[in-house]
């Protein structure tokens, strides 16, 4: 069978094929690209990156990949307007100006892309050149998001990142002067950091006025060398003294905690992770990328090819997909709850109704024991995550798994 028929039959069982469930409307759909090199693998990430050798790697070949891998995608989105593109990695910005320029054509010769869609690129200190990032402006990217995650040299030097404070402090400026929209990433609680020190970090990113902040506590990922060689980190309780600190601080700064690790200016908020939160649909595409889609009688999940090398080869052959698999109707309540219990304010009834296609008898059980341990409260429209909630999240969601 040709690749045009075996897409054209994936499609028509999509779309046909009786499913477990019935959707009267479909999200809102976003698009995200991965990037999988990096200069050098962190010790803490559990991304799928790759380490560029020499500083190099086939841009043209990947980039060709990733519009055939898009292409073949077209099916399966066909008409539906996208409204957010997120480049991750890796770092995206390794990227030449020329290279972003032909990914973001590509997307809007291939995509109805929303006239407002957001678009972000992430980027990381010791890969900023003020020309390029101004060409990456002119491209269309309207946010950037920079992987700061310390200002201290000792705390960057044991997370093996590759740049400097000096270089940090430059990146942000770049950010600020070249973008309207930016995001910074640091992370807390590293190893054998002080509340003092994470103070030092927050006030510094705090003092250049970025309209988002992404604060992260630093966990031990299961497959990266971390995990195989535990740094020394905060205990229990000065972990707890940096978090609280980071609420009322960025409080005090204009800022609105709106997700566990989110907070923003007004009106600041990252729309392409709310639409993840919110449950909405998003392609994926590039080596490792993870879809969802929804379709009236079922919600699909994919994965792509991991490995830079073997993605390219497949896309070249028309299957850019390794993993493809139906979300049951048993799993639905989980995977729903994992993303929008994350969100401060919680969500409407009616989303859950919308985006899964179940009944709230569904859950019903699950939300009674929820309600009853303090972890939620809810009434006829909206539910919505405690303080108490949100410090034991993984329990809530857990709540939610079909075998509980």
């Amino acid at each position: 069978m040709s690749q045009a028929s075996t897409v054209g039959v994936n499609v028509v069982k999509a779309f046909t094929s009786p499913g477990s469930i019935r959707l009267t409307s479909l999200p809102p759909l976003a698009l995200y690209v991965h990037f999988p090199w990096c200069v050098r693998k962190c010790p803490y990430c559990d991304f799928n990156s790759h380490e560029s050798k020499g500083g190099t790697f086939p841009e043209d070949e990947y980039l060709d990949a990733v519009r055939s891998d898009l292409e073949q995608s077209l099916p399966l989105v066909w008409g539906r307007q996208v409204h957010t593109v997120f480049i991750g990695g890796g770092t995206p910005s390794l990227m030449s100006a020329k290279g972003l320029d032909r990914l973001l054509s590509d997307v809007r010769a291939l995509l109805p892309l929303d006239a407002d869609a957001e678009i972000t690129l992430e980027a990381n200190p010791g890969t900023f050149e003020a020309d390029k990032f101004a060409q990456f402006r002119a491209s269309g990217v309207n946010r950037l998001s920079v992987g700061i995650q310390s200002f201290n040299e000792a705390h960057l030097k044991a997370l093996g990142r590759i740049h400097d404070s000096s270089q940090a402090r430059h990146a942000v400026e770049v950010a600020a002067n070249t973008f309207d929209n930016f995001n910074l990433d640091l992370m807390f609680a590293l190893p054998k950091q002080t509340l003092a020190e994470c103070q030092a970090d927050i006030e510094t990113a705090l003092s250049y006025a970025p309209p988002h902040l992404s604060l992260y506590h630093l966990t031990l990922e299961p497959n990266t060398l971390f995990a195989k060689f535990p740094p020394s980190l905060p205990d229990d309780d000065s972990s707890a003294d940096m978090h609280d600190w980071i609420h009322e601080r960025t409080r005090e700064a204009g800022y609105e905690r709106y997700e566990v690790s989110a907070y923003a200016r007004p009106h600041r908020q990252s729309k392409h992770n709310l639409n993840y939160w919110r449950f909405g649909d998003y392609l994926g595409i590039g080596a490792g990328a993870h879809t969802k889609l929804s379709f009236p009688n079922r919600i699909l999940r994919q994965m792509r090819y991991k490995h830079p090398a073997t993605f390219i080869e497949e896309a070249r052959s028309g299957n850019a997909v390794q993993e493809e698999h139906e979300v049951g109707a048993r799993d639905l309540p989980f995977e729903f709850m994992l993303n929008a219990l994350r969100l401060v304010e919680g969500f409407p009834v009616h989303r859950f109704i919308e985006r899964t296609g179940l009944p709230m008898t569904s859950i019903e059980p699950a939300l009674q024991e929820a309600e009853r341990r303090g972890l939620i409260t809810r009434d006829f429209e909206k539910i919505a995550p405690t303080p108490l909630g949100q410090a034991f999240l993984n329990d809530l969601q857990a709540l939610f798994l079909k075998d509980s």
